[in-house]
């Protein structure tokens, strides 16, 4: 599965390293101040040029709350981060089918505005204080050095100017093998886990499991337990998908598979993060919104693509596990490793390593403008 999918992960973290060096994080918190529909499209925007790391996003999303970012916002920049992102649409499409990454564009809105409805009803001021006094505490989580490093191309010019000058080749690199350290224990914990899970449970038992071949009962049911399984899974982002396919595979509804991908900020690891960030309360509220969000995203695109006839047969699907062979995947396997041991050499030659070092950092030694004039 690996092979299948390596050119389009390289291509994903490269597209998203050029848009992350245009766009600095200061650019970010300085338009995030308020709930407004506006502010929230802004957000989904921004988050989806932003981190693919759940871990890395919701560290990010913390510290654009600690400068003054409102609550909202910084938590639908977070899922942007890590739903609407272009290599997580690559992945689906080469893994389940265009269908998917469609749904992931479909939905991942929906959970947003569905998360701000709940947000505008059932916040109070008296939880969002409690969560700032929390995060200003700066206790340390998961990535947080990684999330306070800016690597954007300061200075005057066009976008492109600036893209294609040293700096701006430095700052891709920097941005490309930062993101990859960042998601590669996710990646590699989703494709073992995948792996097993295909190779150990028989598709018997998810049938039974997902009440495959009860239409009606399989809408309802699906949606509510993929989330749950999402949350036993210790695995999050991108690493979600390869576990995805094995439950389409093992008969998961299209919206089960929807609402299972879009719950990669509930896994446990991350619940115990919130804790941490913002304290109990705000971690059970978060955990709560969270679910029903990704649960309604998955019964909303269910019978969107349900009537516009898009759900792809199941009888198809399988695991993709025809090893390496000389065909158009190989070859681009090889144009884009090139790429990449490109960007590495870059990163390397201009002080990469030392950022490597500090990406797990303490908010309070890590919080840094490393903008490259």
């Amino acid at each position: 599965m690996t092979w299948e999918i390596l050119w389009a992960l390289i291509l994903g973290f490269a597209l998203s390293a050029v848009i992350q060096a245009l766009v600095p994080k200061s650019t970010v918190v300085s338009v995030l101040g308020d709930n407004r529909p506006r502010t929230l499209a802004l957000a989904s925007l921004l988050g989806a040029a932003s981190s693919s790391c759940s871990y890395a996003a919701v560290a990010l999303a913390r510290s654009l709350f600690r400068k003054g970012a409102d609550f909202t916002a910084a938590t639908a920049f977070a899922i942007a981060s890590t739903n609407l992102v272009v290599e997580l649409g690559m992945i689906l499409a080469l893994l389940l089918g265009w269908r998917f990454t469609l749904a992931e564009f479909v939905g991942g809105p929906i959970m947003i505005v569905v998360l701000a409805l709940l947000f505008r009803q059932l916040l109070s001021e008296r939880l969002v204080l409690g969560a700032r006094a929390q995060a200003e505490r700066g206790v340390a989580g998961s990535m947080e050095g990684h999330a306070a490093m800016d690597m954007s191309v300061g200075g005057q010019g066009s976008f492109v100017r600036r893209l294609v000058s040293p700096e701006g080749l430095t700052s891709v690199a920097h941005v490309f093998v930062m993101e990859w350290a960042a998601i590669l224990r996710d990646l590699v914990g989703g494709l073992l886990a995948a792996g097993a899970i295909g190779a150990w449970v028989p598709d018997s038992f998810w049938r039974g499991f997902f009440l495959a071949g009860h239409p009606v009962a399989s809408w309802v049911w699906d949606p509510l337990v993929g989330p749950l399984v999402a949350v036993l899974s210790f695995v999050c982002s991108i690493g979600n998908v390869p576990l995805a396919v094995v439950l389409w595979k093992g008969g998961i509804s299209f919206g089960g598979v929807v609402a299972f991908i879009f719950a990669d900020l509930l896994i446990l690891p991350i619940l115990l993060i919130y804790r941490k960030y913002y304290g109990w309360r705000m971690t059970v509220f978060l955990t709560a919104t969270l679910y029903v969000a990704s649960v309604v995203a998955g019964y909303a695109v269910e019978l969107i693509f349900d009537g516009l006839r898009l759900i792809p047969a199941q009888s198809g699907a399988k695991i993709p596990m025809q090893g390496v062979s000389w065909d158009y995947t190989t070859y681009l396997d090889i144009a884009f490793l090139l790429l990449a041991a490109v960007l590495v050499v870059r990163f390397v030659r201009t002080g990469g390593m030392m950022m490597l070092k500090m990406m797990g950092g303490s908010p309070s030694d890590m919080e840094m403008d490393m903008e490259m004039d």
